[in-house]
């Protein structure tokens, strides 16, 4: 069946802004920018970024089905002036947007070089790290208004990716766009959206750093071993059934079973997302716990300089000591 992509919150009030380029610069503004200690992308979906057109065209990308790494694209492209265009060339291109939340300080200093006052925030910034032009379809540098176009088009989705992620402190996205090269003017363009699923034979491959064991059903850990026994990678929004044996499990008044999310995004932060209590006594012998995966979790990948991947903990508290703890990496899509 196929899929129609249309082309088609509360901004930060102490005068700073965030932006990232065309045509993902929907939103460029007091948006994305917030004050120190806050997150402004977490209230930014990835379709909300991209620009639709210009004033001078409009039109819509159907795709055949989904976008998946590694896969081919397929669809139909269609558009119409609604100004005249005269370009020096023209092309369907697809661009990837690696968007980022970066702290940001500024000091005022008087003529003793004293610090007077400070400021702390966190604003975007975005740069585009992939933009392939396909020669296929053939489209017309010149339109007049109201001409349209419509073709065929086959582009290959990025053999490795990365796949569209909002980590919650960064954003990759993936956008298919008509532009229009024009001299010594701002250039038209025709934008949408791309949805790209993360293809889970890359981390059954073992490609990067996701791979490997986070697939595996059972890591060894010492003496101890963490099962998962549900299907694996393992969808957002879905339950990850472990199972944990750790003969020389010490005692403590309580124990948890964990996910951790972790990333090296700028203004990320790490931390536990799913949380299960569970009696250090029965970890001996083996016991059985089932996680939540949030849904919207991005998906395990690394790439464009980016990487979210997914540990499942083990933990033991100990009265006036440090906690035990085994872990083992988990991928999820």
């Amino acid at each position: 069946m196929p899929i129609s992509v249309n082309l088609g919150g509360i901004g930060f009030s102490g005068g700073h802004t965030g932006s990232a380029p065309s045509p993902f610069d929907a939103l460029n503004g007091p948006r994305l920018a917030g004050g120190q200690g806050s997150h402004p992308l977490h209230d930014v979906a990835a379709e909300e970024l991209v620009r639709a057109s210009t004033d001078a065209v409009s039109g819509e990308v159907v795709l055949d089905r989904p976008a998946v790494v590694g896969e081919g694209i397929t669809g139909t492209l269609r558009f119409a002036a609604t100004k005249r265009v005269a370009a020096r060339k023209a092309a369907l291109r697809l661009v990837g947007l690696r968007l980022d939340e970066v702290q940001r300080s500024r000091e005022d200093r008087d003529s003793d070089g004293h610090v007077t006052s400070s400021e702390h925030w966190v604003e975007t910034s975005g740069r585009l790290f992939v933009e392939d032009a396909f020669p296929e379809p053939a489209i017309p540098t010149t339109l007049e208004p109201g001409q349209a176009f419509e073709g065929r088009f086959a582009v290959p989705a990025p053999r490795l990716g990365p796949p569209t992620a909002h980590l919650g402190e960064a954003i990759v996205a993936w956008a298919l766009e008509v532009r229009w090269d024009v001299a010594m003017g701002s250039d038209p363009f025709v934008a949408a959206y791309l949805p790209l699923a993360q293809h889970p034979d890359l981390l059954r491959a073992g490609v990067g750093k996701q791979g490997g064991q986070s697939l595996a059903a059972e890591v060894a850990a010492g003496d101890a071993a963490i099962a998962v026994t549900s299907p694996l990678p393992a969808p957002a929004g879905s339950e990850i059934v472990v199972q944990v044996r750790w003969p020389s499990a010490p005692g403590g008044p309580k124990g948890r079973v964990e996910l951790h999310r972790r990333t090296n995004a700028p203004n990320g932060t790490e931390g536990i997302i799913a949380s299960v209590p569970i009696d250090p006594a029965a970890l001996k012998g083996g016991a059985e716990v089932r996680l939540l995966v949030p849904a919207g979790s991005a998906p395990s990948f690394d790439g464009a300089g980016l990487e979210i991947r997914y540990v499942i903990r083990v933990l033991v508290d100990r009265r006036f000591r440090t906690d035990a703890a085994i872990e083992r990496p988990v991928a999820i899509v």
